[in-house]
């Protein structure tokens, strides 16, 4: 009986077994595609469909609006920009959304870009997407430090914070905003720290005052404490005094750390710096 069972059950176990062997786990069969050396590039390669698409869809842009299209231009990664006027905002943006070709329905960003010296000086650049026809699109506009934009928040809600923050760093007004306040800065934070012409230490200083206990705010005061640079003219006065010194503990068991302590270029490290205190009196005499 116990014969008839093994003929009956072994071919079964064996082909269970070469099934377990043979087929890869599943867990290891997703980190095979990870180990291999084949080479991919860096760039995104060239689609030709893709760029010749993207130039009708911009030729059509523009002249659907020439009014407020001033350029249409496409970049190496075959991605659109659009330049238009500071007035055109709200139909170049309205008709990106609402049009059947393009249905631009997400707003992705809004950047900013700070040249002084350029007569509008601040480059706004708003990044859409459009799930339906799986493209993106820049548009770009420019102003100055006094000219307001008109806000897209009517166009895309999504806009209400991008246009904060475009404002605290840059300080770019935008026009009917529903609620144009700081958002990355404090209260009464002076300036736009996005601006080239703003210093890298601010105008205040923000600390907590142990005796108020509380944090205030006051002018900054750049002070710096009385440092004596001996370093460097210690430095030069050695070089007259490296064959004086050489010859003079050549007998003496300071003679190679010496040697080598004093081979030009001196090195400068903290036993230099020592050994400069030290001769500093002898120097200067």
């Amino acid at each position: 009986m116990a014969s008839y069972l093994r003929r009956l059950f072994t071919p079964t176990s064996v082909g269970i077994i070469k099934r377990a062997v043979l087929r890869p786990s599943l867990v290891v069969a997703p980190l095979s595609k990870y180990q291999s050396t084949e080479t991919r590039p860096t760039a995104r390669p060239q689609n030709p469909l893709l760029r010749s698409t993207l130039h009708d869809f911009g030729e059509y842009v523009g002249n659907c609006l020439p009014k407020y299209v001033q350029k249409v231009q496409l970049t190496y990664n075959n991605e659109l920009e659009v330049l238009i006027h500071p007035e055109g905002i709200i139909p170049v943006m309205t008709f990106l959304k609402d049009h059947h070709n393009a249905q631009y329905l997400n707003i992705v960003d809004i950047a900013g870009v700070d040249v002084p010296n350029r007569p509008y000086r601040f480059e706004i650049v708003y990044l859409l997407l459009s799930l339906r026809y799986n493209s993106r699109i820049r548009v770009k506009t420019y102003t100055d430090e006094l000219t307001p934009l008109d806000s897209i928040c009517s166009v895309f809600a999504g806009a209400n914070w991008y246009e904060r923050e475009i404002w605290d760093m840059f300080g770019v007004f935008f026009s009917n905003h529903p609620d144009l306040r700081r958002i990355l800065t404090d209260y009464g934070f002076d300036g736009h720290p996005f601006r080239k012409d703003f210093p890298l230490s601010g105008y205040t200083e923000v600390r907590y005052d142990d005796e108020a206990q509380r944090v205030v705010i006051e002018p900054l005061e750049l002070s710096q404490e009385f440092r004596l640079f001996l370093l460097s003219f210690i430095l030069y006065k050695c070089l007259y005094l490296r064959s004086f010194l050489s010859f003079f503990f050549i007998s003496s068991g300071l003679e190679f750390p010496l040697r080598s302590f004093l081979s030009f270029p001196f090195h400068i490290s903290i036993s230099f710096e020592v050994f400069s205190l030290f001769l500093f009196p002898f120097v200067m005499s």
